[in-house]
């Protein structure tokens, strides 16, 4: 019997998160309705910031993938602090989720964009590297 009843319980505590979320309403302006939203569009662009590093991962060599996991695992430390850093005005309040959410799916899309465009320069293009250069002029 207790064999049964421990992967029953598992499989109730496994499908319990899904049958209390709730789809996003963009017509309910209430603020755990903008959470709900937040946190949807950022679990959109962490979807495709996981199909943009399998794709990269599937078309490069060994030591070219270790050193993207290696970048990916800083890139996700560095990114869940800096939102840490940024929402910790509104820590504790109904709309720090929302704000966190936010947060974590503009540098999830800035990330995207880096990931892509990387993706698609070869090598020998001079302009790849310096597609962003005018940004890092007007910081000198």
């Amino acid at each position: 019997m207790r064999r049964l009843l421990l992967p029953a319980c598992l499989a109730l505590l496994a499908t319990a998160p899904a049958a209390f979320a709730e789809d996003c309403d963009r017509n309910d302006d209430s603020q755990s309705m903008l959470n709900i939203c937040a946190d949807a569009d950022y679990q959109a662009a962490d979807a495709k910031l996981n199909a943009a590093y399998k794709n990269i991962i599937g078309s490069n060599d060994q030591a070219s993938n270790k050193l993207l996991q290696t970048a990916q695992r800083a890139w996700i430390a560095f990114r869940d602090a800096e939102c840490a850093y940024s929402t910790a005005d509104s820590e504790g309040g109904s709309i720090h989720p929302m704000e966190v959410s936010q947060c974590l799916t503009t540098l999830t899309n800035d990330r995207i964009k880096q990931l892509t465009s990387d993706a698609n320069c070869k090598l020998s293009d001079p302009s790849c590297a310096g597609s962003e250069g005018d940004d890092d002029q007007d910081m000198q």
